[in-house]
């Protein structure tokens, strides 16, 4: 067997670094509940990410700004529970790494402590540096995220593209580079030019996992509601929708709802 197929019991922050240096591709999707959780990690997903985008998935906001870190803690608890293989990380939300180091330590060790995650995701490069540096000098792995940051949304007010100019796409080089100097085991970058992406991948020896990143990075990551067509308003060029899950729900709904009042379940099979 190559290195490049190694299988792993439980995947961890070394195994993802492993992967990139055999030029093996990570899987990474999102999960917010044990369910859920549970089926993508049977499935072999090398990662599973606690996102901020549960604030939008699951309780409907329209952006990741509202979720508190007890919810993170709450929707994380439900993850690790489920997950026997995958590796976890969690978001810290806004508000509770941004003010200072101190505060970010404490909201990471809450959720390394209360969850059992693995590792924690924080959007930002050089402006959050002493938060970064605070939370990896306890010990606890992080994960960084570049590009388009959500939690900033209302810094850049638009969802659009990020990086495309050069002064931008420099500094986040430069923001990668740091990243990985301080520590961080692994980098997000969200709706960059694919190019870009690909010169950050090859530039650095940590992982790389993009979401509209293109094709040049060292992993992938989605969210699973809309991959699986939960979801159907969002339409971004990036997402590869591999199930109708509205659709088909829908109909078994509709079809439950008439089968009841039809009278038609349950039949005698389906009493006791």
């Amino acid at each position: 067997m190559s290195a490049a197929t190694k299988k792993y019991k439980r995947v961890t922050t070394n195994s993802l670094i492993e992967m990139k240096h055999n030029g093996e591709k990570i899987s990474m999707l999102t999960a917010y509940d044990y369910t859920m959780a549970k089926i993508v990690d049977a499935a072999g997903v090398d990662a599973i990410l606690v996102g901020d985008s549960a604030s939008n998935v699951m309780a409907g906001h329209e952006t990741t700004l509202p979720i508190t870190l007890d919810q993170m803690i709450y929707h994380a608890s439900s993850v690790v529970r489920a997950s026997s293989r995958s590796l976890v990380v969690v978001d810290l939300p806004f508000g509770s790494y941004q003010s200072d180091p101190k505060t970010a330590l404490r909201s990471a060790i809450r959720i390394m402590k209360e969850s059992g995650a693995h590792a924690i995701k924080l959007e930002g490069g050089l402006e959050i540096k002493q938060s970064v540096k605070k939370i990896l000098k306890a010990g606890i792995p992080v994960m960084g995220h570049l590009g388009l940051t959500p939690q900033s949304i209302y810094k850049f007010g638009t969802y659009t593209v990020r990086a495309k100019e050069e002064a931008e796409a420099k500094k986040l080089l430069e923001d990668a580079k740091l990243l990985e100097k301080l520590g961080c085991f692994s980098i997000v970058l969200e709706k960059v030019p694919a190019k870009l992406a690909a010169k950050v991948a090859e530039e650095i020896s940590i992982p790389v996992i993009g979401i509209g990143a293109g094709a040049g990075v060292d992993g992938q990551v989605l969210v699973t509601h809309d991959m699986v067509g939960m979801t159907h308003e969002f339409h971004p060029r990036f997402l590869r929708r591999y199930l109708n899950l509205y659709e088909d729900m829908s109909n078994a709904f509709k079809q439950y709802s008439e089968d009841v009042k039809s009278k038609d379940f349950p039949n005698d099979t389906e009493q006791y």
